[in-house]
């Protein structure tokens, strides 16, 4: 339902997710290769509203329904949001267990290239091209500076 509301073909679903605490809550996380308004994430929510009515008929059910863009603080889950953060720096999680630090340089077709931050005791850090493939990320975000 999510994806069949999006008003615009740049706009992409991010996230979706229900609770099912007392009165059920839908959430829909969109994005766009622009960012997306909030005009937009209303026409989301009333194109939502309208499938929903329409699949339950007659039946009256209770539930909340939020459409937002991801915070600054949501990880990074699709390759398009990749692409809008070239140039800033990203903290990544591995399939292994390791952490990467460094500039986001590059989206390919199957993976990013970082230019990673390495640290070394009583030495400045050094930066190195790493080409990570999307499978190997389990969780990526954006560093937020306040320089």
């Amino acid at each position: 339902m999510a994806e069949t509301s999006l008003p615009e073909q740049d706009l992409f679903i991010v996230d979706v997710a229900v609770s099912d605490s007392p009165r059920p809550k839908i959430t829909v996380l969109a994005d766009g290769e622009q960012g997306i308004t909030i005009d937009q994430c209303a026409t989301i929510s009333r194109r939502i509203n309208k499938q929903i009515e329409e699949l339950l008929g007659e039946e009256e059910v209770s539930y909340v329904l939020e459409v937002s863009s991801p915070g600054l603080d949501f990880p990074l889950t699709q390759p398009q949001q990749f692409k809008r953060n070239i140039g800033r720096n990203l903290k990544l999680r591995l399939q292994d267990g390791t952490e990467k630090t460094g500039k986001l340089e590059e989206v390919t077709e199957t993976g990013i290239n970082l230019l990673e931050e390495v640290k070394q005791k009583g030495k400045k850090a050094t930066y190195v091209p790493a080409q990570i493939p999307f499978g190997e990320i389990v969780k990526a975000n954006v560093v937020i500076s306040f320089k």
